[in-house]
């Protein structure tokens, strides 16, 4: 290989450009600002829509870290129900049940009717 051939030159010159353009797309894509000529930042400016939705993204995320919280309190609340020492599901849907037959208005007469 000749190192001073113009295929080499011209190969060196299309690698260059190429890692540069590869380079800046990588910057934009990712919302790093670029550099003009003389060095200073050009930040990629952000479409009306993409704030919405970005904006959009964070209010359901809010939502979504609240309702975690509250399951998070509702799950332990239920644990303490269930580790309780004196806790008989048993005993207890027995006593709910009694109460539902003894309250049922099967159970209940109905009230006479009011002569006037």
């Amino acid at each position: 290989m000749n190192w001073g051939s113009p295929e080499f030159i011209l190969s060196i010159i299309a690698l260059s450009t190429g890692g540069w353009l590869f380079n800046n797309w990588l910057r934009m894509r990712h919302g790093y600002p670029l550099e003009n000529s003389g060095g200073k930042s050009i930040y990629p400016k952000a479409k009306k829509a993409d704030r919405n939705a970005a904006r959009q993204q964070e209010e359901a995320h809010a939502k979504l870290l609240e309702r975690v919280a509250y399951l998070e309190k509702r799950t332990a609340a239920l644990e303490t129900i269930v580790t309780d020492s004196g806790y008989d599901v048993a005993r207890q849907i027995e006593a709910l049940s009694a109460l539902d037959t003894a309250h049922s208005p099967a159970a209940t007469p109905a009230p006479a009717p009011r002569v006037r």
